[in-house]
């Protein structure tokens, strides 16, 4: 008997194999790299002076202030920002899936900060923020750290509401019509089908547009760059930003430093993301 030819596996080199050449060079190689030149002196990659071990990422921790400041900063920032973008676009999500009229005009305007650019987004909020704040205060947002807190908070909310309300709607729209009608027959309120039923049905939602709340909020560095640059004096530095500050705007002595910091960001990122995905995903299980 003549097997058939399965054109998904015969095919599967020609189509995978650019991409994979594509990922090796510009992703996995520069990473291995980065990482090996952490625990080295260099000025560029191609003038290593020497090995130094674990001094890079002593410094980082030991010699560094700013560092600790920056990771404490983004820590809180990333909490508030999960928090307060997953209830918004939930709420939004709600709100536009019980057939309102003007539902889709009103989809497509919340999701359109999405598509601007983080530079862009940061310096329309600092001339707006601004705006505000020195006809009210006398103030701009380089006055005092909560400012720039919160007006960071504000432009990610408005930059990844509606992307996570699509996530949520489409979420929401998976339910099925039958479950919830049966749930208002047996006499359940609105606010115990949103808990009993709509909440964990849409778990694996909840899941993706946390993951994605989380890296948006911790990687933060062109929206922080254009709105505060971290004033004043660094309190509103993130760790992209200051990762960036102590490669290009200190001496070579540094750059193996600034590399350090890099991979620990890449660490956290990846721990705190493997943890809450972790999480969410025993929770979709439970439900």
């Amino acid at each position: 008997m003549k097997k058939e030819n399965n054109p998904v596996k015969k095919y599967f080199p020609v189509f995978v194999l650019p991409t994979l050449i594509c990922f090796t060079l510009f992703f996995l190689i520069p990473f291995i790299m980065g990482i090996v030149l952490s625990f080295t002196n260099f000025t560029t990659v191609t003038d290593v002076r020497g090995f130094v071990g674990f001094k890079n990422y002593i410094k980082a921790f030991t010699a560094d202030s700013e560092f600790m400041h920056a990771l404490g900063f983004t820590s809180l920032f990333t909490v508030v920002s999960i928090i307060t973008v997953n209830v918004f676009a939930f709420a939004l999500a709600l709100l536009l899936t019980k057939g309102l009229k003007g539902t889709n005009f009103f989809r497509s305007v919340f999701f359109m900060p999405n598509l601007i650019g983080g530079i862009v987004l940061g310096y329309v909020w600092n001339l707006l923020i601004n705006g505000f704040l020195l006809k009210f205060f006398g103030e701009d947002i380089s006055f005092r750290t909560e400012y720039g807190f919160w007006g960071l908070v504000v432009l990610t909310n408005w930059q990844l509401i509606g992307y996570m309300m699509v996530i949520y709607i489409a979420g929401l729209q998976n339910i099925p019509d039958d479950m919830i009608e049966a749930a208002q027959i047996d006499g359940a309120s609105p606010l115990k089908t949103l808990f009993k039923i709509k909440i964990p049905m849409v778990m694996p939602s909840i899941t993706i547009c946390m993951f994605l709340t989380l890296s948006n909020s911790f990687k933060m560095f062109d929206q922080n760059l254009a709105l505060t640059a971290g004033a004043p004096e660094k309190s509103t530095e993130m760790l992209a930003l200051n990762i960036y500050q102590t490669f290009y705007n200190r001496n070579a002595n540094w750059h193996g430093v600034a590399q350090a910091k890099a991979t620990i960001f890449f660490i956290i990122v990846a721990l705190i993301a493997f943890l809450q995905l972790k999480l969410t995903n025993r929770k979709e299980i439970e439900s």
